[in-house]
C-alpha cells in the first residue's frame, strides 16, 4: 500500500475481491501528505501527553523488530513521538514513500531525522508517476533493467552512501498484483522483467559503492489470480530480507472478511520460506475494527509472532484511510498492542 493511496486493486489479503475501486493518486517525498488526522474520543484519550525523554541508538536492522507508517513522517515525527509515548517503547523502524517521477534526489535529510529519532528508515521505493495510473511507458521493467533510469539510480547511490547512516529500501513493492505499473503484466512487463529490472538497480548501488543499504523485497500476500511468487524472486545474492503485506479488513469492504493474522499470512509465508533463506519481515500490516474484536485480533497476532519466530518484524500501517487503521483505533486496542510489542523481542 502506498501510503496516500491504492490504485483499483486486490487489496493485501488472501480474499479475492467482488468489486473493483479506484483513489485519487497522489505520492510526495513520503507519508507527510495524510497530515495530522482527526481522532475519535476513545483513541484521543489514548494519546499520551509527552513522548519517552530520549531516542535510544538506531537498532541494527537485523534485530526483531517493529515499524510503522505513521502521518507526517519523514518530514514531521509528531505522530511518531506520539506514538511512542503511547506504547512505552520506540518503533524501531519508521516507513515512508518515494516515487521516481517526483522525489528526484534522495532525501537524506529525511532519513537524518528518522535516525535521530532513534529509529531505521525504510524508504518504499516506486518506479512510477503516482498521478499517471498503471500503463507508463517509460518506467516498465525492460526499460529499468535496459539502464533508462542508471543516471537517476547513480545520482541517487551516490546520495545514499554520502548519507552514510543505516537504511532499509523496500523497492516496487506488491510486485505479484496488478495495481502498479511495474506489476508482471501491467505496463507490457513480461516474465522475468520484475528480477532484471531489481538486480539492475541492485547492480548499479553496488557499482557506487552504497554499502550502507539494506533491500527488502516485500511481496502482496498471494490471492486467486496473483502472480507466482516464485518467478518474481531476484535471489538471495540481492536481496536481503523478504517479506509480504496483508491486512484484516474484516467487512469494512463489500468483498471482505474477518481473517486472523495466521490466515492473512501463513500460507504466503510458508511459500516465500520455500525461496529464500533471508530474515522474514512483514512489509505492512494492520487491522479494522468492522467485522470483529480489533483488540483480540491484536493479541491473537502477538501470539502468532510468538509462535512464528522467523518472522523477524512487521510494519504497523498506524492511518485513517480506507479504514481505521491505526493501533489507537480504540483504547482496547491500543492496550492489546502495548502489551504485546512490551514482549516482542
Amino acid at each position: 500500500m502506498t501510503e496516500t493511496c491504492r490504485s483499483t486493486r486486490a487489496p493485501s489479503t488472501g480474499l479475492r475481491p467482488r468489486a473493483s475501486r479506484a483513489t485519487g493518486v497522489v505520492v510526495a517525498v513520503a507519508v507527510a501528505a495524510l497530515g495530522v488526522l482527526l481522532l475519535t474520543p476513545a483513541a484521543e484519550a489514548a494519546r499520551p501527553g509527552k513522548a519517552p525523554s530520549a531516542p535510544s541508538p538506531p537498532p541494527s536492522v537485523g534485530e526483531r523488530l517493529l515499524g510503522v507508517a505513521v502521518p507526517g513522517a519523514p518530514s514531521d515525527l509528531g505522530e511518531y513521538e506520539d506514538l511512542a509515548g503511547a506504547l512505552g517503547r520506540r518503533p524501531e523502524q519508521i516507513t515512508f514513500y518515494a516515487a521516481w517521477a517526483t522525489v528526484r534526489d534522495f532525501p537524506a535529510a529525511d532519513a537524518s531525522r528518522i535516525a535521530a529519532a532513534g529509529a531505521v528508515p525504510e524508504l518504499t521505493w516506486e518506479p512510477w508517476d503516482p498521478a499517471a495510473g498503471t500503463e507508463q511507458p517509460d518506467y516498465s521493467l525492460d526499460r529499468i533493467a535496459a539502464g533508462a533510469h542508471d543516471a537517476y539510480l547513480k545520482r541517487w547511490a551516490r546520495q545514499v552512501r554520502s548519507y552514510g547512516g543505516p537504511l532499509v529500501i523496500r523497492f516496487a513493492h506488491e510486485m505479484n498484483g496488478t495495481w502498479y505499473p511495474w506489476a508482471q503484466g501491467v505496463n507490457g512487463n513480461r516474465a522475468g522483467d520484475y528480477v532484471a529490472a531489481w538486480r539492475r538497480v541492485v547492480s548499479v548501488f553496488r557499482a557506487q559503492r552504497a554499502t550502507n543499504v539494506q533491500w527488502s523485497w516485500s511481496a502482496n500476500v498471494p490471492f486467486e489470480g496473483s502472480a507466482p511468487l516464485a518467478a518474481l524472486y531476484p535471489g538471495d545474492d540481492v536481496v536481503d530480507r523478504v517479506g509480504l503485506d496483508g491486512y484484516n479488513w474484516g467487512t469494512s469492504q463489500p468483498w471482505s472478511r474477518w481473517q486472523s493474522a495466521a490466515e492473512v499470512f501463513g500460507p504466503g509465508l510458508a511459500q516465500v520460506r520455500a525461496l529464500s533463506t533471508r530474515p522474514f519481515f512483514i512489509g505492512e500490516i494492520g487491522s479494522a475494527e468492522d467485522g470483529g474484536d480489533k483488540a483480540a485480533w491484536i493479541r491473537d497476532l502477538w501470539s502468532w509472532l510468538d509462535s512464528v519466530p522467523e518472522v523477524r518484524g512487521l510494519t504497523w500501517f498506524h492511518l485513517q484511510k480506507e479504514t481505521d487503521w491505526r493501533i489507537w483505533s480504540s483504547q482496547a486496542s491500543l492496550e492489546a498492542f502495548r502489551d504485546g510489542y512490551a514482549r516482542f523481542r
